[in-house]
């Protein structure tokens, strides 16, 4: 057994492949344009990155296909290494992106898919004008690029030849300079002069349409700086700082054609973006911007197919919640991963990394998360180098992770959502929380009325430890969807739990869980020592709210199928 052990030791990680989520994921790309992006989501540390970057874009990247993947958390992933090295909760390492650096990346990635289409002849300026025709009025900024000259005969001013007119000069000036959009030197060694001229003149097109848009966006900033400070909501506002990307979508999704040009585009961790910060006053604050760019999204895809679009996210958010807000159950086509099984983790990890015996101890306190499972046989491996002094059991390395859990994620993440639960005191305050939130005999009805921070922070820890009893009481796992009243979504501490990334929102069966078994733990562990901290007072405070007030969702235990 130890001689199994060592050799497993010596091993190094591999990705195992996944052959049913593989062909799914893989069959639905197959197709140039379909009528629905494709939402692939799931706790974090089940291998959704791992799966994209090493199992499927070698092949997506393979002509006739090319994909553009925009990795939110990470500027380049172009490693395993990347993939892992992801926070454990949803909560950023240290300052959130923006806005501006998320915008960028994105449309870098579709422009240099969109040259890559104009390299293969399979969009042309003709191509451009109809997809800019379709959504855009252009005659008056294409008259301003045009300059004097468009005024001299009114007769030759319409679009097709203003258009004309801004892609010549384009195309012979250095007016929109790009470095996307140019021919290099050996871009068209084995081309004709004439397919030459086609592809400058479609690169010169999409600097124009590029520059015609950033234009049009111009005029709008001081209505959009309104729109901020007001409050109020305008969609052509919106939609105009998602006009560039959604063009080249729209594009992209005309020119793809089987066996030829098979354009796709895999955005994950789609949900960074909808938390980046803006400081911009100028521009669409980052969740306008999220939801405007998926609702375009889903309008090409029904009303003229899109190319493949590919949304990877372990926000509990798209599990459930987003196919409300946007409207239908089934505007995405979701594929959730929960990772390995019991029988599969075990039939891959049992003599090739762990021994029986050890098997049995990481499977009972961890689970069978990928990511925690990759993680505890690095420790195991550095247990075994002869220069570590310590003892190399798998037990005493169980326990260094788990403390490593509690201290770096845990902890921090129930601060982030302690200081949640206090803002929603504060909003209700201030009058900001609709009072079907508010509901008789609700244990949040009756925050502070004052607005001591510490009276306000103790109400909100009590608030807390609440509902992390009664989801020990519930053995951590609720039905969200039992009692058909959505009880517990009001709740300000399971919100908050769920937008920090402890807890996930399941969407098929409908429950609310630890991301992992590991988590779960450490959310008891954090537990047990909030009450050990307590005071007399607090402890009266606490026991007094789970006697009187506290919660209970034993109720919403309820299986699928139970009656």
């Amino acid at each position: 057994m130890a001689a199994a052990a060592g050799g497993a030791a010596g091993r190094p990680w591999r990705v195992i492949p996944r052959p049913v989520l593989e062909t799914v994921l893989h069959n639905h790309a197959l197709h140039p344009r379909v009528p629905q992006p494709l939402l692939l989501h799931g706790p974090r540390g089940v291998g959704k990155s791992t799966l994209l970057l090493n199992r499927l874009l070698p092949q997506w990247s393979d002509p006739p296909h090319y994909a553009a993947f925009v990795d939110f958390l990470h500027p380049a992933p172009t490693s395993p290494a990347h993939a892992t090295a992801a926070p454990w909760s949803l909560l950023a390492d240290s300052t959130p992106p923006t806005l501006p650096s998320l915008r960028l990346q994105l449309e870098s990635a579709l422009e240099e898919l969109t040259r890559a289409a104009v390299l293969k002849g399979a969009v042309g300026s003709k191509d451009v004008l109809a997809a800019l025709s379709r959504s855009h009025g252009l005659h008056t900024a294409l008259s301003r690029l045009a300059g004097p000259a468009a005024g001299r005969g009114r007769g030759t001013s319409s679009v097709p030849v203003l258009w004309a007119r801004a892609v010549l000069a384009a195309t012979s000036s250095a007016r929109g300079e790009d470095p996307t959009f140019r021919i290099g030197e050996g871009d068209a060694a084995n081309c004709s002069m004439e397919e030459t001229a086609y592809m400058q003149e479609a690169m010169a097109a999409l600097r124009v349409a590029k520059e015609l848009l950033r234009m049009q966006e111009g005029w709008r900033k001081e209505a959009l700086r309104e729109m901020n400070r007001t409050g109020r909501f305008s969609r052509p506002l919106v939609n105009s700082a998602t006009d560039w990307p959604c063009l080249l979508l729209d594009v992209l999704s005309g020119a793809a054609e089987v066996d030829f040009f098979q354009p796709k585009l895999v955005l994950n961790n789609v949900d960074v973006l909808k938390r980046a910060t803006c400081e911009d006053e100028t521009m669409v604050p980052a969740a306008m911007y999220h939801d405007s760019f998926i609702w375009r999204v889903i309008a090409l895809g029904a009303n003229e197919q899109c190319l493949p679009v590919f949304m990877s996210t372990s926000d509990g958010y798209y599990s459930s919640q987003a196919f409300v807000d946007f409207g239908f159950p089934n505007i995405f086509i979701s594929r959730e991963t929960f990772g390995w099984t019991q029988q599969e983790a075990k039939l891959h990890m049992v003599s090739e990394f762990f021994s029986e015996k050890e098997w049995k101890v990481v499977d009972e306190i961890l689970g069978t998360n990928t990511r925690h499972l990759s993680e505890i046989y690095m420790l195991k491996q550095k247990a075994s180098r002869p220069e570590v002094l310590h003892d190399t059991n798998i037990e005493e390395i169980v326990d260094t992770y788990l403390a490593h859990l509690q201290v770096s994620v845990v902890n921090p993440a129930m601060e982030t959502a302690l200081s949640m639960v206090q803002k929603f005191a504060s909003d209700v305050r201030e009058g900001k929380i609709p009072e079907n939130r508010l509901s008789f005999g609700a244990p949040w009805r009756h925050p502070p009325r004052t607005d001591n921070p510490d009276t306000s922070y103790k109400w909100a820890k009590i608030q807390l430890m609440d509902f992390v009893q009664s989801f020990v009481n519930a053995e951590f796992g609720l039905n969200y969807l039992a009692d058909d009243s959505l009880e517990i979504l009001d709740d300000p501490a399971a919100v908050a739990m769920m937008e920090v990334g402890l807890l996930y929102q399941q969407r098929e069966p409908s429950f609310m869980r630890p991301i992992t078994r590991g988590i779960q733990r450490c959310l008891a562990r954090w537990l047990v020592q909030q009450r050990l901290e307590l005071n007399l007072q607090e402890s009266i405070s606490f026991l007094w709210q789970r006697a009187i007030r506290g919660r209970s969702y034993r109720h919403l235990m309820k299986e699928v199928g139970y009656k």
